[in-house]
């Protein structure tokens, strides 16, 4: 694993391990950037490419469906050759396949080329938080700087719609991506001048459990086929048949991860009612919230007529209030638990989603930004409690794999999200009944959340839950 960089003292010593810093954050935003920024640019993508629904789905899930089944994969690969080099090579990747995307000529190729962007962003994701707590000996320097690196998350994540809607705007779709181009080639040259390499360079690190990778991988992408190619015409046979290899890959997943000694995913943490109650809010958070970015994004514009300006500052009042609700869950969490907060944030989530699913295309812009500000408030308020839930109930000496789960979790919830809410708008029966019954179901899934929690997590904060 990576040792601490050798700390040196004074305001010199500061400054570097502070430019050090934000070389990393600044991938990092590339990183989060790319899962909202897209969003805003389907419609003109649509018009560019030909695409339908299902297509679009595709070039959201893309990303997210590589970077949700290799981020366990990449971390592990961080720890055996080191995290500068892993941090560089997600890096070149990411930046290398936004020109990709730029550059598409049909949809499959930028179908293709987004799959890249997310291999490139699951190897970023690890190894920048190792090389934060590499740079940072000291405890309270470290926790500063981790928090410094989780804001700029929330940041990137509130300025792609914003982002998103002024370059589409102004130079179409394409532009989107090659944004990247110059962010990505800036950090690559600040990274060789200020990060310090750190700590491990290579070595055995842990086993990489290739087959239980493998099935995880084949399971999570087979069945993003089946639910966005299952509603195309002529999909549902195509689609049962990724479902049942998908299910069938999956119980090959539980049985070598049963057997691995060293298993990406150990299953005996589930058998923790908090930490399987937790991990699965996770999912059905991003389920819900992503899902609906997805749909809401399309609406606004194609229905509603905005310009991609107006909408991407419409979504800015979600995910704006994100960015901001996240800080205030984590300080009452640290008070009186995880509970409280996780059942606040999903009541109000599944309250914003409902009152989104009944307005029609007139509503006026001042109700529709506070239905968004209450869904993008209900998330970002659950879910640093679900991840103290997960924190909390794993034994001291698994937090890190904990940790990681949850976040695996999260990005599928993110990938299922788009595909099960793209399949019902393109399912044929219209893109407003498709729009209300997917945001219903989203608001289901926070309502299911809401069960899980109230079942599953106690009231009061504890430091490690025994085994169920």
């Amino acid at each position: 694993m990576l040792s601490p960089q050798p700390t040196t003292t004074g305001r010199a010593g500061d400054r570097r391990r502070l430019a050090a810093l934000l070389t990393v954050c600044l991938g990092y935003f590339m990183v989060i950037l790319d899962t909202t920024v897209v969003n805003i640019a389907l419609p003109d993508l649509r018009r560019g490419l030909g695409a339908d629904v299902a297509g679009l789905a595709w070039v959201v899930d893309g990303y997210t469906l590589a970077l949700a089944a290799l981020l366990l994969p990449a971390g592990g690969l961080g720890d055996r050759v080191g995290a500068r080099r892993t941090f560089l090579a997600g890096l070149a990747g990411l930046t290398a396949a936004s020109a990709a995307c730029a550059a598409a000529a049909s949809l499959p190729l930028l179908v293709a080329a987004r799959v890249a962007q997310g291999l490139g962003a699951a190897l970023l994701i690890p190894s920048s938080l190792a090389l934060v707590h590499a740079t940072f000996g000291d405890r309270a320097g470290r926790a500063r700087a981790i928090g410094t690196w989780g804001a700029v998350g929330g940041v990137a994540a509130a300025a792609g719609p914003v982002a998103g809607g002024l370059l589409v705007g102004w130079a179409g779709w394409r532009s989107v991506f090659l944004v990247n181009l110059p962010v990505g080639a800036a950090t690559a040259a600040l990274t060789g001048r200020l990060v310090p390499a750190g700590g491990h360079q290579g070595g055995r690190g842990r086993g990489m459990d290739l087959g239980g990778q493998a099935a995880g991988v084949a399971c999570l992408a087979l069945l993003t086929f089946a639910v966005i190619e299952g509603g195309r015409p002529g999909g549902a046979v195509p689609g049962a048949v990724a479902a049942v290899t998908a299910g069938a890959a999956g119980a090959g997943f539980v049985a070598a991860e049963r057997r691995a000694a060293d298993p990406v995913l150990p299953l005996e943490l589930f058998r923790r009612p908090a930490f399987a109650a937790g991990t699965a809010v996770g999912l059905l958070l991003n389920l819900g919230f992503y899902g609906q970015l997805f749909v809401v994004g399309l609406w606004l514009q194609q229905v509603r007529g905005d310009r991609p300006a107006t909408a991407g500052l419409l979504l800015l009042a979600e995910t704006g209030m994100a960015t901001v609700s996240s800080a205030a869950s984590g300080r009452l969490a640290a008070r009186v638990g995880p509970r409280r907060p996780l059942l606040v944030g999903l009541a109000a989530g599944a309250a914003g989603l409902a009152g989104l699913a009944t307005v029609g295309p007139g509503a006026g812009d001042a109700l529709l930004a506070g239905l968004l500000a209450l869904v993008g408030f209900g998330m970002a308020f659950a879910m640093p409690a679900a991840t103290t839930a997960v924190v909390d109930a794993a034994p001291a000496e698994r937090v890190g794999v904990a940790a990681a789960v949850l976040t695996t979790a999260r990005q599928v919830g993110s990938v299922l999200g788009v595909a099960v809410l793209g399949g019902l708008l393109g399912a044929g029966q219209g893109f407003l009944p498709g729009m209300v019954r997917g945001l219903l179901l989203a608001s289901g899934a926070f309502l299911l959340g809401g069960l899980l929690t109230a079942h599953a997590v106690r009231p009061g904060r504890s430091p490690q839950e025994p085994a169920g």
